[in-house]
């Protein structure tokens, strides 16, 4: 439920820009969100980082395309958003000592220091791909493409990337038998 929620203002940004334009689907992506993230901090009292960065990036590429009548600064959005989680996966662990994939399971998984940090990185590339793939995306096809490829695609991937994280986690996760015999 909390991932469709989540996943709301992109839905509401791909409608209305199929019905109408990319200002004005910007323009409800902005609403959309902010709504959204006001509804999050009145039941929850407390918004998340990430959620902190991607409405401030929201509300500043939207509002630069709204003002200067340019799709490129929406366009880019994803690409700094993905590059900024990059930096987060990477630097992270030099101020917590763990890599932030841990951090962000606590305590939820148990892998093999080695493996958190494999995990680590495997996001802190995949960050930076799906950030150029969304260069790429934005500087060689048309804008209708691209916003098709901001929900279907880059969804997608992520989707794909996430399931090939619990494939390579399970290979190293005790047995449940063998967590009871360490207990014992």
């Amino acid at each position: 439920m909390k991932f469709l929620l989540e996943l709301f203002p992109v839905l509401i940004f791909f409608i209305v820009y199929k019905t109408s334009d990319i200002y004005i689907a910007t323009g409800a992506l902005i609403v959309t969100l902010c709504l959204q993230m006001g509804w999050t901090w009145y039941r929850n009292r407390a918004l998340q980082t990430m959620q902190w960065v991607t409405l401030f990036l929201v509300i500043i590429f939207g509002g630069a395309t709204l003002l200067l009548r340019d799709p490129l600064f929406i366009q880019w959005k994803p690409t700094i958003l993905n590059y900024l989680f990059a930096l987060a996966f990477a630097v992270a662990g030099w101020f917590t000592g763990q890599p932030l994939i841990k951090k962000l399971l606590d305590g939820r998984v148990t892998l093999p220091d080695q493996q958190w940090q494999t995990l680590n990185t495997a996001w802190v590339l995949f960050f930076l791909f799906s950030g150029t793939l969304n260069l790429f995306v934005v500087y060689n096809f048309s804008e209708a493409f691209w916003v098709n490829f901001k929900l279907f695609g880059l969804m997608g991937l992520t989707f794909l990337f996430v399931i090939g994280q619990a494939v390579y986690m399970a290979r190293f996760m005790p047995d449940e038998g063998e967590e009871q015999d360490k207990a014992s």
